[in-house]
């Protein structure tokens, strides 16, 4: 975000940005119940709360919003922040910041997920962040499912629980020309709307046979009786079978031309 770009009001152009000492001096002063100094504190790491919601940016969600829900997440970093840890705040702060971001785009999902699928999904990431950063590399499902001491199947369920929902709209490639969307990989080639006046078209002629002639069609067609099997069911001669089926076909076809 570079020149004026203002966010609920705010010019993020004018926003400060504080050096390492007078972040540090600015949390002290703050664990020490000042809150002049908690408010300065808040207003020097906005910068930090903006550079994460840029992670977000493309999942439709209003900019304003994201940026409330991430300064919820920076002030819940500065108030639990232990200074005596020989760790930076902002490492500190970005996984809470982001927590609390994924924490509402979860709970306003288009897709409602149960309390305890979405609780068990928020342990899931907290594992996954911590294994990334101690091992600097994507950890497999089986080490998140070991870490939580849960099935791995659960683990799934609850990671694919709260993927973002995609249109079917949405493009997945565009170089210029027309763009291939997600509905041009997964349309069913069979169900097209040809298929479908056909289909009514023959519903149309089996309602306009006799009660016989579908019952003679359905053994031979759907149960795959021969017309012996089906003489003797029905109480008719073969070559009566015969013929009646061969009517029954052809009124059929004379109706789909």
């Amino acid at each position: 975000m570079q020149g004026k770009v203002e966010i609920c009001g705010v010019n993020t152009a004018k926003l400060k940005v504080l050096k390492n000492d007078e972040m540090m001096a600015l949390l002290r002063r703050t664990k020490e119940g000042n809150m002049e100094a908690r408010d300065e504190l808040i207003r020097g790491n906005l910068r930090l709360v903006l550079s994460v919601i840029q992670r977000f940016a493309n999942r439709g969600e209003n900019p304003d919003d994201l940026f409330q829900v991430g300064c919820v997440g920076l002030i819940k970093a500065i108030d639990n922040f232990d200074i005596d840890q020989p760790v930076r705040f902002s490492t500190y702060g970005v996984p809470m910041i982001v927590g609390e971001i994924r924490r509402y785009l979860r709970d306003n999902s288009a897709i409602r997920v149960s309390r305890s699928t979405r609780d068990t999904a928020y342990r899931v990431m907290q594992v996954r962040e911590r294994l990334m950063a101690e091992n600097q590399r994507e950890p497999t499902v089986e080490q998140i499912a070991k870490e939580l001491d849960l099935p791995r199947e659960e683990v799934v369920l609850a990671m694919d629980a709260i993927v973002e929902p995609m249109s079917l709209f949405d493009p997945i490639y565009d170089q210029g020309g027309d763009a291939v969307c997600v509905i041009d990989q997964v349309k069913d080639g069979k169900n097209t709307d040809e298929h479908w006046l056909e289909r009514i078209a023959l519903e149309d002629g089996l309602a306009r046979l006799t009660d016989r002639e579908r019952h003679i069609l359905s053994l031979r067609f759907f149960e795959g009786k021969t017309q012996m099997e089906v003489s003797a069911e029905v109480g008719i001669s073969q070559a009566q079978v015969s013929r009646l089926e061969k009517s029954a076909i052809g009124q059929i076809r004379k109706h789909l031309a």
